[in-house]
């Protein structure tokens, strides 16, 4: 679909496009539920993602086009913006009401979008396009924001404009991705590494269970409670913050001071979850895929026992990777209860493994996933090539 872009947006808008613009989405490779708890991620850029075709006009319009939805709207240019429903078109829209908060002066502009991230999978299509959005009207309109700006704002957007209590990684990991690089990112300070990355014979597959992820915000809030009493309790002897401002040995010393053991399982995994990240990036760095991939099952077991936000879909994809040759790590990533799982697998045994995997989960699960292969990829950026 993406090589007609510039072909329906002279269809669309009559006229030829003045720029083209990408931002991918990301997956976590390893760091999951830690983010709240002071701890590390590692996100990296993958290569599908969402792009951006634009064209200045002089009817004061702003007019939102995408080829993923039939809905299209248009919005004259005005001082203030609130969420109209809930179209797509919100989350640009909210980016347009942020720089116009900012004092920016904005002029009409046509607009077409089309993704190939799949929608509601749990690899960021909302921060995609709120960053390619903000990205654009920055380079357009010369907003002046660093790439960090822009990191906030989109965030400020997802939280204070569509309503969604996210946290940073999404933006981050979208805006500043590298070929060939995770980032080791603390959420809480935004200091950040990028470890190289180099998969060799290895691809990433992404697998989307295709279950929608109805019990991930309540469970996931219910989790954040539950890691705030572990750090209560944890506080009676510790002078910290966070959870993760301890490694697990230390944990060791002290776990009984949580007395819930529920909660010491939540705590258990988030920190042992966070020294993984750490041993993560020494084995990338050494690229040490092996290593890496054990790291990653370790991380999937502690989310099925520990934190218990898997579920039978992602574990059956964790399940049948195990029994494959061609796999290094698997694990679910994102929240849980649904989404996608990633698998590092050997790029020419991509097709086996794609109908492998398929089979087990449709037997097990009653439904296909969707697998998709990927690439580590850049984050935002203006397209030196047109998309034709």
């Amino acid at each position: 679909m993406k090589h007609n872009l510039h072909q329906e947006f002279n269809k669309l808008y009559n006229k030829e496009a003045d720029n083209a613009y990408f931002s991918p989405g990301r997956v976590n490779l390893i760091g999951e539920h830690i983010d709240y708890n002071g701890g590390l991620v590692m996100p990296c850029a993958i290569t599908f993602g969402t792009y951006l075709l634009t064209s200045p006009n002089e009817d004061g319009v702003f007019r939102f086009s995408s080829l993923n939805f039939t809905e299209k709207h248009e919005i004259p240019l005005q001082q203030h913006y609130e969420k109209e429903g809930n179209g797509w078109f919100n989350f640009p829209l909210g980016v347009i009401a942020h720089f116009l908060k900012d004092g920016h002066q904005l002029k009409g502009l046509d607009m077409l979008y089309y993704g190939d991230i799949p929608i509601s999978s749990g690899l960021s299509s909302s921060a995609s396009i709120e960053v390619v959005t903000a990205y654009a009207l920055n380079d357009i309109f010369n907003g002046g924001y660093s790439k960090l700006d822009l990191v906030k704002l989109s965030k400020s957007v997802e939280n204070n404009f569509i309503g969604v209590n996210s946290g940073i990684m999404d933006q981050f990991a979208v805006t500043f991705g590298e070929k060939n690089k995770a980032l080791m990112l603390n959420c809480d300070t935004l200091d950040y590494q990028a470890v190289d990355s180099n998969l060799g014979d290895y691809i990433l597959a992404i697998i989307n269970t295709n279950k929608p992820r109805k019990l991930a915000e309540s469970k996931y809030n219910e989790r954040v409670q539950e890691c705030k009493e572990a750090l209560t309790a944890l506080q009676k002897e510790l002078n910290i913050n966070h959870l993760c401002d301890i490694d697990a040995d230390t944990f060791k010393k002290y776990e009984h001071l949580i007395t819930n053991p529920v909660v010491l399982k939540r705590a258990k995994h988030v920190i042992e979850e966070n020294d993984r990240v750490k041993l993560a990036a020494a084995a990338l760095a050494n690229n040490d895929l092996a290593e890496f991939g054990k790291l990653m099952y370790a991380s999937h077991d502690s989310l099925r026992d520990l934190y218990e936000v898997s579920g039978i879909e992602l574990d059956a994809v964790a399940e049948y990777s195990k029994t494959n040759p061609n796999v290094a790590g698997a694990r679910m990533t994102g929240a849980g209860f649904g989404g996608c799982a990633i698998a590092l697998v050997k790029g020419d045994a991509f097709d086996d493994y794609s109908k492998g995997v398929t089979e087990y989960y449709t037997n097990k699960i009653g439904y296909a996933p969707s697998v998709y292969s990927s690439l580590i990829g850049n984050g935002v950026g203006l397209l030196n090539v047109a998309v034709n």
